[in-house]
C-alpha cells in the first residue's frame, strides 16, 4: 500500500501539514489588525472547523513520522521528506503562539530607543513602528520586559526595521530565521551521529523531522530553535578540537536564551581531558576557559547591541507565569495552597521555594552527568543532552518545545532504547496540548493524555526502531539492501579532540 512506503508518507506528512496551515490561516495566532488583510478573523464557525482540521491533519502528522520512523531511509530520503513537510509551513500566519509578535516588538522596541529590559511592549506607539505586533501580544507578556540575550534583540531589530513592522513581511522575516535556524540544527545533528557513530537518519528523523520541532520552530517561530542550532554547532566543533570557537558560538547561543550555558560545562570535560600539564592547570582550563570566552562573547554582543546588561536581570521573569507542565511550579502551588489552609501562610512563597529547589536538583543533576561523563561513563555529548532534559523537567516553567533542548542531542548519541521510546511518546502527545491558536484549553491536555496512552501501548507493542537502528542480522519489513544507510558502529564514545579531523 502506498501509505506505507517511504515516499507514500513523505506524501501523507506533507498532506497533513498543508492541513495544519489551511486550518491555521482561520484559526492560528492571526494578529489583532492586519493592514494587508491576508490574517484576519473569519468568525467563530470557521475558526472552530479550521481548528478541526488543524488537529485531524496534526494527527495525520504525526502517523506519518511514526511509521517513517521504521522505514529504512537514507539521509537524503530523510532531508527531502523533512522539506516536503516544511513547505507548508513558510507562508502560513504564527501557529500555536503569539511569541513572534512579542519579538517583533521588542525587536521595534529597540529600533525606536526603549529599554527592552525595563519596559514591555505596551510602551510602543499603537500607531508606529511595531505598534500592531505589540496589539498582538499575549496578555501575560504586555507589559513584562524581554527574558532574551542581545543578539537575538539585534535580529528582531534588524526584522523591525527592514520591514517597518509590518505584521506581514515582519512574521515571514521571522520565519526566514527559524529555517536558518532548522538547517543549523540539521547540520550539527548529522555531524554529532557520524562523530558517535550513529545513524544520522535516525538523528534526523527524532531531532529534525520530528511534530513538534515543526509546529513549535517553523510554525510557531520560536527562538529555541536558534538557540538549539547555534549550541550543537558549537559542540560540533568542540568535539572536532575547536572548542575556542566552539565555545564562542555557545556564548551567542546564550545570547538568544540562557540555557544553552549548559553545554560550557561539557565543553569544558572535553578541554579537560584534551589538556596537558599539571593536573590543577587541567581543571582550571577545563572549568574557566569556555566560560570565559563564552562571558566575552556575550559582553561583546551585548556592547555592540547598545541594548545594556539588563538581560541579566530578566531572566526569571517567564516564572512568573504557570505552566502545568512544571512539575515544580504545580508541585509548589500544591504545597502552597495546602500550607495556606492549615498554617495560613502565603502561598506564593511556598511555590517559590519548591521552584528553587527543583533548580537546585537539577543543577546537581547536570553537575553528576559532568563528573560522570569526566570518569567516562558517558560521552560529553549524551551526558549534555541527558542534562538539558533534566533542566527542563525540573524548571518553573516548561513549554511544550522545550523538551527540543535535550532531544536534539539526545537524537543524536543514543541508540534506541527506553530514553527513545520515551521522547517519542511525549513526542506525539505534547503536539496536542497547545490550540493552533496559542492556547492551552482543557481538552488539548486531554488530547495530549490520550495519545500519551496510545504511543505508550503502540511502544510496548512494537517499538519505532529504524532497521539500521537494529541488532546485526536483523532486517525490518521495509528494508532493502539498495535503499539502507550504511550500518553504523556499535561503538558510542566520541573521539578525543586532539585527534578529531
Amino acid at each position: 500500500m502506498w501509505a506505507l512506503s517511504a515516499v507514500g508518507l513523505r506524501r501523507l506528512g506533507a498532506a497533513g501539514s498543508l492541513a495544519v496551515v489551511v486550518g491555521g490561516w482561520f484559526a492560528g495566532k492571526l494578529p489583532v489588525h492586519d493592514p494587508w488583510g491576508l490574517w484576519t478573523d473569519h468568525g467563530s464557525t470557521a475558526k472552530a472547523a479550521a481548528a478541526v482540521l488543524a488537529y485531524a491533519g496534526l494527527t495525520v502528522l504525526v502517523v506519518a513520522w511514526w511509521q517513517y520512523g521504521k522505514t529504512a531511509s537514507t539521509v537524503r530520503d530523510t532531508l527531502v521528506t523533512l522539506a516536503w513537510w516544511t513547505a507548508p509551513f513558510l507562508l502560513a500566519p504564527p501557529l500555536y503562539s503569539a511569541d513572534v509578535y512579542s519579538y517583533i516588538a521588542q525587536g521595534s522596541m529597540v529600533v525606536e530607543g526603549h529599554d527592552v529590559y525595563t519596559v514591555g511592549p505596551s510602551a510602543l506607539d499603537p500607531g508606529g513602528i511595531g505598534g500592531d505586533a505589540a496589539a498582538s501580544v499575549g496578555n501575560h507578556w504586555r507589559d513584562t520586559p524581554a527574558p532574551y540575550g542581545p543578539l537575538f534583540l539585534l535580529i528582531s531589530a534588524a526584522v523591525a526595521r527592514t520591514t517597518g513592522g509590518t505584521i506581514v513581511p515582519a512574521v515571514l522575516a521571522m520565519r526566514v530565521v527559524a529555517v536558518l535556524s532548522l538547517v543549523l540544527i540539521v547540520w550539527s545533528l548529522r555531524r554529532l551521529a557520524r562523530e558517535h557513530g550513529h545513524s544520522e537518519s535516525r538523528a534526523l528523523w527524532l531531532g529534525a523531522l520530528n511534530p513538534l520541532l515543526l509546529i513549535h520552530v517553523v510554525g510557531g517561530m520560536h527562538n529555541d530553535g536558534l538557540m538549539i542550532g547555534l549550541m550543537l554547532a558549537g559542540f560540533v566543533l568542540a568535539l572536532r578540537g575547536k572548542w575556542i570557537a566552539g565555545s564562542a558560538l555557545v556564548g551567542l547561543a546564550m545570547m538568544v536564551k540562557s540555557p544553552a550555558a549548559v553545554s560550557l560545562l561539557f565543553i569544558g570535560v572535553l578541554v579537560h581531558a584534551s589538556a596537558t600539564g599539571p593536573q590543577w592547570r587541567r581543571w582550571a582550563k577545563g572549568l574557566l576557559a569556555p566560560g570565559l570566552i563564552a562571558c566575552a562573547v556575550a559582553g561583546g554582543a551585548t556592547l555592540i547591541s547598545g541594548t545594556g546588561f539588563g538581560w541579566l536581570h530578566t531572566q526569571g521573569v517567564a516564572a512568573n507565569i504557570h505552566t502545568a507542565l512544571s512539575v515544580s511550579s504545580d508541585l509548589g502551588l500544591g504545597l502552597g495552597e495546602l500550607a495556606h489552609l492549615l498554617l495560613d501562610v502565603e502561598v506564593m512563597p511556598v511555590k517559590s521555594a519548591v521552584q528553587t529547589l527543583g533548580l537546585a536538583v537539577a543543577l546537581g543533576l547536570i553537575l553528576v552527568l559532568a563528573r560522570r561523563a569526566m570518569r567516562g561513563g558517558a560521552t560529553p555529548t549524551h551526558a549534555l543532552g541527558l542534562s538539558l532534559l533534566a533542566l527542563v523537567v525540573l524548571s518553573p516553567m516548561v513549554q511544550p518545545w522545550y523538551l527540543l533542548w535535550g532531544m536534539a542531542v539526545v537524537a543524536a548519541t543514543e541508540q534506541y532504547g527506553r530514553l527513545s521510546a520515551v521522547l517519542i511518546v511525549l513526542s506525539a502527545a505534547l503536539v496536542y496540548e497547545t490550540h493552533p491558536m496559542g492556547a492551552t484549553p482543557p481538552y488539548g491536555f486531554a488530547l495530549a493524555g490520550l495519545a500519551a496512552v496510545l504511543g505508550t501501548l503502540a511502544v510496548r507493542r512494537t517499538p519505532v526502531v529504524p532497521p539500521d537502528a537494529r541488532l546485526p542480522g536483523q532486517r525490518g519489513p521495509t528494508e532493502s539492501p539498495e535503499n539502507q544507510e550504511a550500518p553504523a558502529s556499535a561503538a558510542t564514545p566520541a573521539p578525543a579532540p586532539q585527534s578529531a579531523p
